[in-house]
Order: structure tokens, then sequence, then C-alpha cells
């Protein structure tokens, strides 16, 4: 059961045990779980889609620019209408598990889709709506399950275990194909398998309900996801994680651009997310403790430009053997996954109300996956009309220009300043684990 608790100096305070500066809430644990085994059934798949696209089917780098992006982008009124209903009545565990569930579903389309290019497009729009409806509302939970000074490692952690089955997922498909000498029908089934299971454990381990306690005021109407743009803190945290994924790629195109580079056999393709991933794993949840530590705000910009490292990396003569290049750009390439991604939530949530939590959350997060439809569009049609070195020349001058916004736009740590005049608004906390 959650147990509730407020801002009042009498509120009993959670139970303390030795090394609990370590532990994290059993809820973020329980979606890490159930985000490990989504992650292994998601990656099984994505691992192999650049290169089944752009070198089985023939898709021009503009056109696979353009459907990375769409498919990104339009998930983002699915995830703003999740974020609400999420906000309603607490559903946040209902609308997760119904994005989730989509999700592991759209493994039988592409079994079922055969070679049809249309028939692969609907299922793959079919995985991103699941992920956009599942992400606001799973972020919520933990946000509200953690205490604000602990937010970075609650999503460090959460990360890890989610970049955990990042990292087993594409040698899972890798084993598959090999074993079964490139049947890909063998990794959709199992794929379709081990995304019921994350169904499964999130049903049965990730609490649904939250009990508070009496009180003798109403509560608060549910807001609108756009009541967030009412604080100043918040649109500023949105207006740069706005700017920098305006200019930010994708990985699809960065290890489209090492295979070009250092003509890599297609067969070693599926693996190079694994480098990336299994930085990103390491540097998880060290990065989000430093957060926590420092501010929020340095880690998301450095992370950023950790990924013009990445851009520059890729522009630099190639000199020596392989791994010369192509470990720097993968470690680079996690650092910046680690500084980034759970710690943009953890930046963007004492912000947020707790009764707006999920839709404020979806509409970060609807905010950046714009910004990166129209950087995957643009990025695939310079490289299309320029070539793929003039094209990445333009994105890391666009990066740099875009770092120093962020930087004037997050000039202090909003997190702090939110963290320090947060209300007395219920929070959830769960027993450590």
């Amino acid at each position: 059961m959650y147990l509730a608790t407020t801002g009042r100096r009498d509120a009993p305070a959670p139970p303390r045990t030795g090394g609990a500066g370590w532990r994290v809430p059993g809820t973020v644990i329980a979606l890490g779980a159930v985000s490990l085994v989504t992650d292994i059934s998601s990656e099984m798949v994505t691992a192999v889609l650049p290169l089944y696209l752009v070198l089985g089917l023939g898709l021009s780098p503009l056109q696979f620019g353009f459907l990375d992006g769409l498919f990104n982008g339009a998930t983002s009124v699915v995830r703003l209408i999740a974020g609400h209903s999420a906000d309603r009545g607490h559903r946040h565990k209902r609308v997760a598990g119904t994005g989730y569930a989509l999700s592991a579903c759209s493994r039988l389309g592409l079994l079922l889709a055969g070679g049809a290019t249309a028939g692969i497009a609907a299922a793959l729009a079919a995985d991103r709506v699941g992920k956009g409806i599942r992400t606001a509302p799973r972020d919520a939970l933990i946000t509200l399950s953690s205490r604000p000074e602990t937010l970075g490692r609650s999503f460090g952690v959460h990360r890890a275990m989610d970049t955990t089955g990042a990292l087993l997922g594409p040698l899972a498909a890798f084993a598959l194909l090999w074993a079964t000498a490139g049947a890909y029908d063998a990794v959709f089934v199992v794929s379709f398998c081990v995304g019921l299971l994350g169904v499964l454990i999130l049903v049965l381990y990730v609490p649904g309900r939250r009990t508070t306690t009496p009180s003798a005021t109403p509560a608060p109407r549910t807001r609108t996801v756009f009541a967030a743009l009412r604080d100043r803190r918040f649109r500023r945290i949105l207006g740069a994680a706005g700017l920098l994924g305006a200019v930010t790629i994708g990985d699809a195109f960065v290890y489209l651009l090492l295979q070009r580079r250092l003509d890599l056999p297609v067969g070693w393709f599926p693996l190079l997310p694994l480098g990336a991933a299994a930085c990103y794993l390491l540097l998880a949840v060290p990065a989000g403790r430093i957060a926590d530590r420092v501010g929020r705000r340095l880690p998301f910009l450095y992370g950023h430009l950790a990924l013009l490292g990445v851009y520059v990396m890729l522009l630099v003569p190639a000199v020596g053997p392989v791994p010369f290049l192509v470990v720097p750009v993968l470690v680079l390439l996690g650092v910046f996954y680690a500084t980034t991604d759970g710690v943009l939530m953890a930046l963007a949530s004492p912000a947020l109300p707790a009764d707006g939590r999920a839709g404020g959350l979806a509409l970060l997060q609807t905010g950046q996956a714009l910004a990166r439809m129209l950087a995957a569009a643009g990025f695939g049609a310079a490289w299309t009309v320029w070539g793929p070195r003039p094209a990445l020349w333009a994105a890391a001058t666009a990066l740099l220009a875009a770092l120093l916004g962020g930087w004037a736009l997050l000039s202090r740590d909003p997190s702090d300043a939110a963290a320090a005049e947060e209300p007395g608004a219920p929070t959830i906390e769960r027993p450590t684990a």
C-alpha cells in the first residue's frame, strides 16, 4: 500500500535503514524490471531496422529520416492525451500498462506483415504509439515514489535497468538470427513473448493506486497538460530541451555513418548499439547521483557536449584500426544518454505539481520528440542533397549554437529552485528496496 506524506514538519518520515542513501523506492525497482524486459523485446527488433529498411528495402537516407522522425513525432498527441488521462484519478499504472501491451502486440504486426512495407510501417507506428502512451505515466510514478532530493538517483537506477534490456536485446536478436540462419520471424515471435512478460510484471508488482490520508479539503481538480506552461521555470526547461533536441540527429544516423565510413560487415551492424548501451548502463546511476549533488543543469548540458564530440569524431580523419573510431563514438554516445535522459526528467519534475506530473512530463517529452523529428528529417534531407559529411558539419555547428542557447535558458538550476519552493503537495513513498 502507498504511504502518502506531505510537506508538514510533523509528517512521519519513512523508515531508514543502514545504507539507505544507496536505496531507491520499491516502485522504481519494479518499473525498472518492466522496462528491462520490455527493452529486450523492443531492441531485438529496433537493432536491425535501420539495416533492414536502408540496405534491405533500399530506402534513401531522406526516406529513412522522414519515417524515423514521423514515427517519433506521430506519438505527440497520444503522449499528451495519455499524460492527462494518467493524472485523472491517478491512473498512471493503467495507462502505462496499455502502452506496454500495445508495444508487445506490435511484434505480431511485424510477423503478419511479411515483407509489405505498409504493414511494417503500421506495426512500427503501433510500437511508437505504445511507447508514447507509457512513458509519461511511468516517469510520473517514479517521481511520485521518490524524494525530490533523490530524483536523479531514482531515474539513474531505472534507466540503468532499462538500458540493461537495451543491451541484451540486440544480443538476443544477433543470436537468434545466427541460430535460425536469418529468420526474422523467429525474432518477432520471441520479441512478442518477452513483451508480454513485461506486461505481466507490471500487473503483478507495480502498485496501481495510492492511499492518501483523510483530509477535510477536497482534492484539487486535475490540471490540463498545458497548465505547466504557466510556470516560468518549466518553460525554460522545455525551451532548452526543444532547442537541443532540434540538433540531435539520432542514433540510427550515427550507426549508419559509422557503417558507411568504416565499411563494416552488415552482420555486425546490430551490435553497434551495444557499446553505447554498455556505457549508458555503467554511468546512469553515477550520473544521477552527481546530478542530485551538483544540480541537474550542468550534467544535462555537458551531456550534449559529449554528443558534439560524437559529431566531431565522425568528421575527423580515421587513423588506425576500426576500434580507434568506433569505441570513442559509442562511449560518447553512452555518456550523452546517461547525463541527459533521466536527468532531464529529474530536472523538470520538481517544477511540476503532483496532480499534473504526468501531463507536464508528457508535454516536455512531446516537445523534445517533435524537435528530434525535425532534426531527423532535416539531417536526412541534408545528407541526400549535400552528402553525409557536409550534413554532419551543419549538425555540429547547429549543436554548438544550441548549447549556447541552452546555457542561457538554464542559467540557474530550475530543479533546485523548484525543490526549495515546492508546496506541501502529496507525494507517494514506497518502502526502499
